[in-house]
């Protein structure tokens, strides 16, 4: 499933999960760390992997196209907590 969201959104996200949170989404998907940091906007692809995201500029960041959204919806769940 896609989704767009602004990329303060998304750090927004990033910045609210408890300690540990990237560790675990990443250990659960198969993913290494860096490839879910790279999700929430980070830039180290010599760690990990491109994280199926498009950003197109704007207000608020700019807009993020995400290709799917299981990392969003685990990272969600968490922040619920």
């Amino acid at each position: 499933m896609t989704r767009t969201i602004t990329f303060n959104e998304l750090r927004k996200i990033k910045d609210s999960l408890p300690d540990g949170s990237i560790s675990k989404i990443a250990e659960e998907l198969g993913l290494s760390a860096e490839t879910v940091r790279n999700y929430f906007g980070g830039e180290n692809y010599r760690a990990g992997a491109c994280a199926g995201f498009h950003i197109e500029s704007g207000p608020d960041g700019g807009l993020v196209m995400l290709d799917s959204t299981e990392i969003l919806d685990m990272a969600m769940k968490m922040v619920a907590k």
